[in-house]
């Protein structure tokens, strides 16, 4: 059997990093972790070959090729779902489909030959088994939460790693919390399910065999779910970074009560953790309130911010404006948020109600979903926000102007070291030598930043000097946000 993979392409957003992406000649920030992943639940005879439209074509002698084509998706890659699909029906392929944008919303996709919807670990082996006596069913599907101990190693060796900026890993799927916008319940549920420590050691190592030296993303829906487990797994990552002289830096996802657990942090930073991406989404506590976001209610956000800071962890924060609760000075109120945080990293999208989300519910009951969610984060309105649409994308306009303005990006840079302390081990890379004159000469001498971009550049360098390759990261992702804003702003001229 002849199985093609295939992973759509993800349109421009601010988090594909497209802008960025060119200083360290790579093609796309992440790999397709999910089809690796099944790529490895399938017999091992099978020849396999994984094409990622984010990083290459896929062509006509590819898909004759395929005795079977499996395709995994988000909701935002749907216009290149549609295109991958039409070509393969047209070459008279049978497609297999899974992943969240399905699972959510198969019914959307009539020219699928089977979805094999949840979670491949349950519903996968289904398929395969049918497809061994040629009783193949439509959906396969179930509600079964499995454990994730018999969870392959991701089978790396069918990608180029050096097109990636970051490799990822996943170490558990589900969350304790159950935010109205958040689809992690419904899909993944509310009690965290945990590989074992060595199978994530295992994971580690086997990126470390394949010679990839740089970061690694902890794809966790909440990496501090269970922080007991959490605490387990990191004391092993730390000696096994040691060992191998710490060749990755983490990253992950987690929850704001991360602040409040001073050993988690420690482990965290000691295990090489340099970045955390926290959901913050508002600093009303009408909003908070509203969307049940309940473990941001207990905590002073800023002061938590300031506390995971200080543990050399930087903080990327995402942020959600269109609550009912919000007013026309909610813009206002975050971009003094944002400043006083030093989050500079600030994500910030229109709320959108997802498939299966408490808040899709109550919006369609209400009557006001007004087009399907695209999972896309750059002013999509898909509801009839309390404060009106228009209201809403012109504030939303005005808020990215002023977050992604040189001005205030680089002011929230120098926010940030005033409590950074970086721990952080890691060794300088050629990309990154390549990526630090790159941003001298486009950042430094071509772009409109350039004068915030030099006068930070002299502070980090004489009074912080251990945190000038943060730096030189930062003002390249700013660059990034800067252009990713302002095609936003060109594609919407003409308004909602």
């Amino acid at each position: 059997m002849k199985l093609l993979l295939v992973s759509p392409r993800t349109p421009e957003t601010f988090w594909n990093f497209k802008h960025a992406l060119s200083y360290v000649n790579k093609r796309a920030a992440f790999p397709p972790l999910g089809l690796l992943t099944i790529a490895a639940m399938v017999p091992k005879e099978w020849e396999k070959r994984l094409i990622d439209l984010n990083v290459e074509r896929l062509k006509k002698e590819d898909i004759e090729w395929a005795d079977i084509i499996f395709l995994s998706a988000m909701l935002i890659q749907q216009p290149s779902v549609r295109q991958i699909i039409k070509r393969c029906k047209e070459a008279g392929k049978k497609i297999v489909v899974g992943g969240p944008a399905f699972t959510s919303s198969h019914e959307l996709f009539d020219d699928v030959d089977h979805f094999v919807l949840n979670e491949g670990e349950v519903t996968l082996p289904l398929f395969l088994e049918d497809l061994k006596t040629g009783n193949l069913k439509k959906i396969y599907t179930s509600p079964e939460k499995p454990e994730l101990y018999d969870t392959p190693i991701p089978l790396w060796e069918i990608i180029d790693i050096n097109k990636y900026a970051t490799m990822s890993i996943q170490n558990s799927r589900g969350c304790p919390f159950n935010c109205e916008f958040c689809d992690i319940i419904a899909m993944f549920g509310r009690v965290p399910r945990f590989k074992k420590p060595e199978q994530v050691i295992a994971e580690l190592e086997s990126l470390y065999q394949v010679g990839w030296r740089d970061a690694v993303f902890i794809v966790d829906d909440n990496f501090i779910g269970h922080k007991q487990k959490v605490k387990t797994l990191l004391r092993e990552i730390i000696i096994w970074q040691k060992m191998r002289n710490y060749p990755f830096k983490l990253l992950t996802e987690a929850s704001i009560n991360l602040a409040e657990d001073d050993e988690l942090m420690q482990l965290m930073s000691q295990a090489n953790f340099n970045k955390v991406f926290l959901g913050i989404e508002t600093p009303s506590e009408e909003g908070l309130k509203e969307c049940d976001k309940v473990q941001n209610m207990k905590i002073n956000l800023i002061d938590a911010v300031r506390k995971i800071h200080n543990n050399g962890i930087a903080v990327m924060g995402g942020f959600i404006v269109g609550f009912d609760s919000d007013t026309p000075e909610i813009f206002p109120t975050m971009e003094t948020f944002i400043q006083e945080t030093g989050i500079v990293t600030a994500m910030v999208g229109i709320l959108q109600p997802l498939p299966l989300t408490r808040l899709w519910d109550r919006l369609v009951a209400e009557g006001r979903v007004i087009r399907d969610s695209t999972g896309e984060n750059k002013g999509e309105v898909h509801f009839i926000p309390t404060m009106g649409i228009e209201p809403l994308q012109k504030g939303y306009k005005e808020l990215l102007s002023f977050i992604y303005a040189p001005k205030n990006y680089y002011k929230r840079i120098e926010e940030f070291m005033k409590h950074y302390k970086p721990t952080a081990k890691s060794t300088i890379l050629p990309q990154e030598v390549k990526a630090f004159f790159k941003c001298l000469w486009r950042i430094g001498v071509k772009s409109e930043a350039r004068y915030y971009f030099w006068k930070t550049f002299v502070k980090t360098l004489i009074f912080r000097p251990k945190t000038f390759p943060l730096y030189i990261e930062m003002a390249i992702h700013g660059e990034h946000f800067r252009k990713s804003s302002i095609d936003y702003f060109k594609e919407n001229q003409g308004g909602h």
